[in-house]
């Protein structure tokens, strides 16, 4: 076979980037960041409930609870700026029962308090299925009474020093996503709890496993609240320092959770990916790397039929793998790998299939001892691929 000393002759692959680096910010885009100022007041003030022609702590015409509730787009029934409900004061943010998810209380005390009380889950199990939530849930607590009082700079940053608690929830977060299934599947008293508490009617539906994420979702709501009166209050206003330093920090949390959230998504992808491959070449093979893409392309010989072969795109290499035997008693399914190709040293062009016609496209990626001709039928899909090609191949030579 032509390949079978490529893996082992090709330079290895240059080091995973930060997360940060050029070619993430691309093929795993971060938060949205905005920057211009009046149309991102209206966003911002849209989802938090604030009217942005009227400067917090400046005369004018100042915006009633029931028109704040009316514009606010979390779609709960909530208290000025969406804080908490304010006929249920168990529905707090940072719970099920905020965030207009159509939960109602949250469950801290349907599920984390009764299952304490009655043992279903031994202390380690249910720290990590449910990490800091109870703190969190005691941080808004705490955080309410401000914003139903409308001393918003007062409250948030107070509620400042709890932030670091929405860090260490996102790290848990696949430790609790682990735990919930190992639990359900072997631990019969623990499922009928959960299946009887999810049939309540304040979840509107949602199972254990929707609810897990909520938390975080309301920081990102904590953000928008908290920049969007920022940014429309005067600086005369005695909450204008507070406010600003309130958004700066609960930005910079965000941005840390959004980058946790990240690293464990790719994770999930190696791992799922390191699954399908086989062979004493393929351990280890995506262990540090960022995954983009994968797919099936048409590879062109000099000369013959094109053969089909499964591309993995990560940020570094491109790997490419031809299906195992589907009569194999071992590995049927799985891909065995050919050859793996570092993006640092690839030149890529786009032959045909610039149109956009129905007739697909090819593409030439050219390294150092091999070109490679990928064709498909899909235009669309090569598209696709040609983007994804380009931002792995240009961000290892920036």
């Amino acid at each position: 076979m032509r390949f079978s000393w490529q893996l082992r002759t090709l330079r290895p692959a240059r080091s995973l980037q930060a997360p940060e680096g050029a070619l993430l910010s691309k093929a795993l885009p971060p938060r949205p960041r905005p920057r211009s100022r009046w149309n991102l007041n209206l966003r911002r003030a849209a989802a938090a409930g604030v009217d942005p022609s009227v400067r917090h702590g400046e005369p004018g015409p100042q915006r009633t609870v029931p028109g704040a509730r009316a514009a606010c787009s979390l779609g709960a029934e909530t208290r000025l700026h969406c804080p908490g409900a304010a006929g249920d004061r168990a529905a707090l943010p940072g719970t099920a029962g905020a965030g207009g998810h159509g939960a109602g209380p949250a469950h801290p005390p349907y599920f984390v308090g009764i299952l304490r009380a009655k043992g279903t889950l031994r202390p380690p199990e249910r720290q990590a299925l449910f990490g800091p939530w109870e703190l969190i849930y005691g941080a808004s607590q705490e955080l309410l009474p401000y914003l139903e009082g409308g001393r918003w700079g007062q409250g948030l940053e107070g509620f400042c020093p709890h932030l670091e608690l929405y860090t260490q929830f996102a790290a848990n977060a696949e430790r609790s996503r682990t735990t919930l299934q190992e639990q359900l599947k072997k631990n019969k008293r623990f499922r009928r709890f959960v299946r009887l508490q999810e049939g309540r009617p304040e979840f509107g539906g949602l199972q254990l496993q929707d609810l897990l994420p909520l938390p975080l979702q309301r920081l990102q709501q904590y953000e928008n609240l908290a920049i969007a009166l920022a940014e429309n209050t005067g600086p005369n206003s005695p909450d204008h320092e507070q406010l600003t330093r309130a958004a700066r920090r609960i930005s910079e949390t965000a941005q840390r959770v959004h980058t946790i959230s990240q690293k464990q998504k790719n994770d999930q992808h190696l791992q799922r990916v390191q699954a399908l491959l086989s062979g004493r070449q393929a351990k280890g093979l995506v262990s540090g790397r960022w995954f983009l893409r994968q797919g099936w392309l048409l590879v062109v010989p000099p000369r013959g039929e094109p053969r089909p072969r499964m591309f993995f795109l990560f940020s570094d290499a491109l790997l490419m793998a031809k299906p195992r035997p589907p009569l194999h008693l071992l590995q049927s399914g799985t891909f065995a790998c050919q050859a793996l190709y570092p993006m640092a040293e690839c030149q890529l062009h786009r032959v045909f299939g610039h149109s956009g016609g129905p007739c697909g496209g090819l593409l030439s990626l050219s390294f150092p001892h091999e070109k490679l001709l990928l064709m498909s039928t899909d235009q669309e899909e090569l598209s696709h691929w040609h983007h994804s090609l380009t931002l792995a191949s240009s961000s290892q030579k920036n």
